[in-house]
């Protein structure tokens, strides 16, 4: 690797969730996708447990804790309900993100510089118990600048704007998006940030984000259990992660 050695994948699972809750039944099971993500050589495994719980559910959760050997990212919202879930499990890491119930998926990033005390103090038990505390925010300086201030560990980048753009062949402004971001990732990185991005990545624009160096970590899902369809989940795995790599190595 010649840019800050090898770059983790996190896959994100909900969507296993969104299958088995569509017909009200035990399968398919997100854990037995965790693991299979795992054989296939995720670095971890990320689940979003929403306020409606629309896919992943708390027993998901239970379960994804207690069997996984690699990294539980636990999203949520920052709510009291799901900072006494954490606290009780006790995830490797916590993703803050936005949440609306109208929402299909995550819009946008979330305001830490408009909530700065507010997730201060939310994340401060967090962070003493062990936990990665993570903030998913955009490009903005000022979102990169409060989560260095409140302690946060980690920012993850939204590059659902930048996806958006490179899927309605606007590649201009997808080109303008990617160097905010690659701006944001080396701010972050300067501050003592570590830098995850993801949202909306697929094969065909995954390589000019896993080629930003102060990139880490990226987190994909709905993406590779859509080609898990075609390709089962292993297989769409092991060719996200060639590809990350190259992009890594160019």
């Amino acid at each position: 690797m010649t840019l800050a050695g090898k770059q983790r994948l996190g896959v994100n699972i909900d969507h296993v969730a969104t299958l088995r809750n569509a017909r009200g039944v035990a399968w398919p099971d997100p854990l037995r996708a965790a693991l299979l993500a795992e054989a296939a050589g995720a670095d971890g495994i990320t689940a979003h447990l929403r306020e409606d719980r629309r896919h992943i559910r708390d027993a998901d959760m239970e379960a994804l804790r207690a069997a996984l050997s690699i990294p539980l990212n636990f999203e949520c919202a920052a709510t009291d309900e799901m900072a006494a879930i954490v606290l009780r499990l006790k995830p490797h890491a916590v993703c803050l993100v936005p949440e609306k119930r109208e929402e299909r998926t995550t819009e946008g990033g979330l305001d830490v510089a408009g909530d700065e005390a507010r997730l201060a103090r939310f994340i401060a038990p967090m962070r003493a118990a062990g936990c990665r505390v993570s903030m998913f925010i955009g490009h903005d300086p000022r979102q990169i600048e409060a989560s260095a201030r409140i302690g946060a560990a980690v920012v993850e980048l939204h590059t659902g704007h930048y996806s958006d753009l490179h899927a309605e062949d606007r590649l201009a402004e997808a080109e303008a998006e990617l160097d905010a971001l690659r701006r944001a990732a080396a701010l972050a990185q300067s501050l003592g940030l570590e830098v995850h991005a993801g949202h909306g990545l697929t094969y065909d624009n995954v390589a000019p984000i896993a080629a930003i160096a102060e990139v880490r970590e990226l987190n994909i899902g709905h993406f590779l259990i859509g080609e898990a369809v075609f390709l089962g989940l292993g297989p769409a795995i092991e060719e996200m992660r060639c590809r990350m790599d190259r992009a890594r190595e160019a």
